[in-house]
């Protein structure tokens, strides 16, 4: 089964390295949390909010040992008025046995307040 595991992050500073270091801890976070194997990863999409240029979030995973051949797109977020700023989320497909209920998404920093039920 393909599954999609969420998560989100904001940065605090829209520094290059600052954008690949926040980007690389939330990528580490989901990927060990679900137990996931590059082998095991259709795609990943990451998004950055308008207020986040300094560098495409997708180079944090060139970081990660293993991680080079997994296809990665950077997208802007929406622009809806109000919402959470400096925001940096990513959607992960990957394969697995685990039941949607058994997926652990993941929302570290100012992020943490957008999905309090998960």
């Amino acid at each position: 089964m393909i599954r999609g595991v969420r998560g989100a992050i904001t940065a605090r500073r829209n520094e290059e390295q600052e954008v690949i270091y926040t980007t690389e801890r939330l990528l580490k976070e989901m990927i060990t949390s679900n137990q996931m194997d590059p082998e095991q990863v259709a795609s990943i999409f990451i998004s950055a909010t308008d207020d986040i240029d300094a560098a495409f979030p997708a180079k944090a995973l060139r970081n990660l040992d293993g991680w080079t051949y997994v296809p990665v797109m950077c997208m802007k977020e929406l622009a809806v008025s109000g919402s959470l700023p400096m925001c940096i989320r990513v959607m992960i497909h990957f394969q697995t046995d685990e039941k949607q209920h058994e997926i652990k998404h993941i929302y570290l920093e100012g992020a943490a307040g957008l999905r309090p039920d998960l």
